[in-house]
């Protein structure tokens, strides 16, 4: 069975979202010895993550040094990110792995996801980014053509587009790997956007792709059975933060349309996933499944979290 583990870019923090090398490097092991465990069992693991954290911190250095160096470019910052959780995440789990006995080698892969250069999203961003700050010091980064909008009270916001991911670029690239017997991570941020030129070629863009979409579309460039999204709660819940709250197990796509329709999931928070999910299985996934990191092997069975199933 070859699983498509997504981890939160949370994931990648301490308990209280401190995102310092330390914090990194300890939040990583914990991840990877459930994917060991996994991989000990002959699960094929594909492993992508979220990078929000990650790329905040590079923003603010960007904010702090604009008026010595130009910014660098979001989708710079993507692959930085990706480059540097790959070779965190890499070095835990061949630790995870040798400390259970289990001989697998690992690999990351930077990885371009397409997108069109006509998505609306560019035309008004709307997905706010990194932290807030007064108005003089957004001006700067106005100057260097970065959009920010005024927030009110707490200052200047950036804003960037967030288009669909179409094409995972590389996913040759990480099923061969795969195919080798490696255990890959890819795809890290839900990959680094690119658009394609008139003349063929390929050009990175300022935009953040939705992580959990762009893990279900690697999910199925890699042939992957089942797709599991690691968050911080063990389900998707009904009702969430009120005494009626009800944890949703085993559902079928439409009925978990259904309740997204009805307006049960934050489009922030759990709305992603459950999209993702649901994509997912609509196109021939056996299932997916929703559920905290530390249930992770039983995810990948079906038997814990929202498990989502065809039809």
């Amino acid at each position: 069975m070859r699983v498509l583990l997504a981890l939160g870019g949370n994931a990648m923090t301490s308990r209280d979202g401190h995102a310092g090398p330390e914090d990194q490097i300890a939040a990583a092991a914990v991840a990877m010895a459930a994917v060991a465990e996994l991989v000990c069992q002959d699960v094929e693991v594909v492993v992508t993550h979220g990078n929000g954290p990650q790329v905040g911190n590079l923003l603010v250095k960007n904010e702090l040094a604009a008026a010595v160096v130009p910014p660098v470019p979001l989708d710079w910052c993507g692959a930085q990110t990706q480059a540097t959780l790959g070779f965190i995440l890499m070095n835990a789990l061949d630790a995870a792995l040798a400390e259970r006995g289990c001989e697998r080698r690992t690999a990351t892969v930077v990885t371009r996801t397409l997108v069109d250069s006509a998505d609306p999203g560019f035309t008004r961003p709307t997905k706010p980014i990194g932290r807030f700050l007064p108005a003089e010091e957004a001006a700067l980064l106005v100057e260097h053509g970065e959009t920010w909008e005024d927030r009110g009270e707490k200052g200047w916001r950036r804003v960037v587009a967030s288009p669909e991911p179409l094409e995972i670029v590389d996913a040759l690239a990480a099923t061969t790997l795969i195919d080798g017997g490696f255990v890959v991570v890819a795809n890290g941020g839900g990959g680094i956007p690119v658009v394609r030129r008139d003349d063929g070629t390929l050009a990175g863009v300022e935009a953040v792709i939705d992580k959990d979409l762009g893990a279900a579309l690697l999910a199925r460039a890699v042939h992957a059975d089942v797709l599991v999204i690691a968050t911080d709660v063990p389900n998707a819940v009904l009702h969430y933060g009120t005494p009626d709250a009800v944890p949703v197990e085993r559902v079928s796509v439409h009925g978990l349309r259904s309740l997204a329709s009805a307006g049960h999931f934050a489009s922030g928070s759990m709305g992603p996933k459950v999209d993702a999910a649901c994509r997912f299985v609509e196109k021939g996934g056996r299932y997916a499944v929703i559920t905290s990191l530390d249930r992770i092997t039983e995810a990948a069975a079906g038997a814990r979290g929202t498990v989502v199933v065809p039809e």
